[in-house]
């Protein structure tokens, strides 16, 4: 019961302090197992991907976060267990014991959709994106039916910039582009590259050239 009342009170506060709506351009919300992958600039980004998911696909939908920060205390390991059912990776491989695809695989696996920041780091400089990881391939390599969802998140820094306290009235967005996958004899770098240029062909018209 306190899991459902955390989770919509997450929900609630996001949507009254971002005014976040969900814009999906390049496919239709569907209840089957799929990955999210996000331009990655706040720590409140898979916040509100989550948030504007419809609600049959938000209780089956688990981000994938670092275990370092949301096993800090008691209170992060609810949030990220308990709340948004979160799939913890240990970010140092001199510590880890388990391998993060195979985590991710057997999230999907049971069903699950994921959220991944391929970035790896929140982005904090003047690019539109950081060079992608290898990870979002791996995970395509392993699992090459399930779609590839890319997610631009347009706003949220801008509505928080470093430093201040409160937030500025800025109207976020979530922009869900169209769906790729990995084809059989696709290597790392092509792959990376398409699956770039997927994420920031989903960006808004708008947002300005960097």
């Amino acid at each position: 019961m306190i899991d459902n009342v955390v989770g919509t009170a997450v929900t609630l506060f996001a949507r009254a302090v971002t005014g976040v709506r969900g814009q999906w351009q390049g496919c239709a919300p569907e209840a089957r197992p799929r990955v999210y992958y996000a331009n990655h600039t706040s720590n409140g980004d898979f916040v509100l991907i989550w948030t504007v998911l419809p609600p049959v696909l938000r209780q089956n939908t688990r981000p994938v976060a670092g275990a370092d920060y949301w096993n800090v205390n008691a209170t992060r390991r609810f949030i990220a267990d308990r709340v948004f059912h979160s799939v913890l990776i240990d970010r140092n491989p001199e510590t880890r014991k388990d391998d993060p695809v195979g985590q991710m695989t057997h999230a999907l696996d049971a069903g699950a959709s994921l959220i991944l920041f391929p970035e790896g780091t929140r982005n904090m400089t003047e690019q539109r994106l950081l060079p992608f990881k290898s990870g979002l391939y791996h995970l395509a390599m392993a699992r090459p039916d399930v779609e590839l969802v890319p997610v631009w998140l347009e706003n949220l820094n801008r509505m928080m910039p470093k430093g201040e306290v409160f937030p500025v009235p800025l109207l976020c967005t979530v922009t869900f582009g169209a769906p790729l996958t990995i084809s059989a004899q696709e290597d790392k770098a092509a792959f990376l590259k398409r699956a770039e240029a997927a994420l920031l062909a989903s960006a808004p018209s708008r947002t300005p050239a960097q």
